[in-house]
């Protein structure tokens, strides 16, 4: 079987591109993901919504809120000076005015600390965290003695459904969002032998299990589920890794979650192929680009080359590209604004490389 896929996988590489049809039919998903502005920033971040965003034909917009938000459920767990309902409404209406479908997001599962800072939910509920014995200032480098990246909650803690699930609901009424994306990327910390709930367990268990409770309590209220892709990928079979892969047991959930959760499959090494493996296992996907703007073309192409030369079933899996900033919203501003002025050398990577992204869509549209 893995041969035959293989042999699938290069023909499809090898394939001309196509150079024909609406730019819909080519892509139907165009995506951007950042994290949300700054409540003091929102008037420079709905400007780029309506200036730049929509003219270039992006029609997705994950916003990373986190803890960037007035919640009133869990008001312990804000950030300083978070956004307001009030400030949600500014966004959801110019993303509604230009067709763009909005989707908030939250870091669940893992991405709880990074570096040494630990982030609200297991500074407020540490009785939550997978590995109490290893503590976020432990962190130097990566790697380091401790094998800390970023900290994990417990999926089996009895109690930390209780306040992440009226979180993910008070996000998707205030961003009135059908759909929510609950991270759970870079998930190094799972089924940890110091947790007394989770020791023994199998990893891909908890995670599909985790995965799947998000996934149910979303559609009890109609609403999808989106997530990171690299957690369902082996890193040792396709070589890719721990990064942007799995060397810790959880790829194994890729057979054992929904077929209904959207898969964004991101890279940023290289234009990897595993968007046609998440297709083939049932799972809509999108591939996810960043900084390098050759690769972020690459996936483009890729992506509707894959559309074109796929039996239909798959195809329909094979939704689209996201172009993901891991900079603040305020400095990929700064950055952008700067390239769009002409001051090449204020920019960043990843803003040069968003704007070859809005480069191709346009060519694309116009073939």
């Amino acid at each position: 079987m893995k041969k035959i896929i293989l042999a699938i996988l290069v023909v499809l590489i090898c394939l001309p591109l196509p150079g024909a049809g609406p730019l819909d039919e080519k892509l139907p998903i165009r995506g951007f993901a950042i994290e949300a502005p700054m409540s003091r920033g929102l008037d420079g971040f709905i400007r780029f919504i309506d200036e730049d965003l929509a003219p270039a034909g992006f029609n997705l917009l994950i916003l990373r809120v986190d803890w960037n938000y007035a919640y009133e459920s869990h008001p312990e767990l804000r950030d300083p000076a978070p956004l307001t309902k009030q400030d949600a409404a500014r966004i959801v209406a110019a993303c509604r005015a230009h067709g763009i479908k909005l989707v908030p997001h939250i870091n669940l599962l893992g991405h709880q600390s990074w570096a040494k800072q630990t982030h609200a939910l297991l500074r407020k509920y540490p009785q939550f965290d997978e590995t109490p014995s290893i503590k976020s200032e432990y962190y130097t480098d990566w790697p380091n003695e401790y094998g800390l990246y970023c900290k994990s909650y417990c999926p089996l803690h009895p109690e930390v459904h209780d306040v992440v699930l009226p979180l993910i609901d008070e996000l998707c009424d205030a961003f009135e969002a059908d759909t929510f994306h609950a991270g759970m990327d870079e998930v190094f910390y799972i089924g940890m032998d110091e947790c007394p709930r989770c020791k023994g367990h199998d990893r891909a268990e908890l995670f599909a299990g985790e995965v799947t409770l998000l996934r149910n309590h979303l559609a009890e209220k109609g609403r999808k589920l989106m997530i990171w892709g690299d957690r369902l990928l082996d890193g040792e079979t396709t070589g890719l890794g721990e990064w942007e892969a799995s060397t810790n047991g959880t790829a194994g959930a890729i057979d054992l979650i929904p077929r209904d959760v959207f898969i964004c499959d991101w890279h940023y090494e290289r234009a990897e192929l595993t968007g046609v493996y998440f297709a083939m296992k049932g799972l809509q996907v999108a591939e996810c680009g960043y900084r390098d703007a050759d690769i972020c073309e690459q996936q483009i192409r890729d992506m509707i080359r894959f559309r074109t030369q796929t039996p239909e079933e798959t195809a329909n899996r094979l939704t689209g590209y996201i172009h993901t900033v891991w900079s603040g919203a305020g400095a990929f501003l700064r950055n952008y604004n700067s390239i769009k002025a002409g001051e090449e050398a204020r920019g960043g990577d990843d803003a040069r490389a968003f704007k070859r992204v809005t480069e191709v869509l346009k060519i694309l549209s116009e073939q």
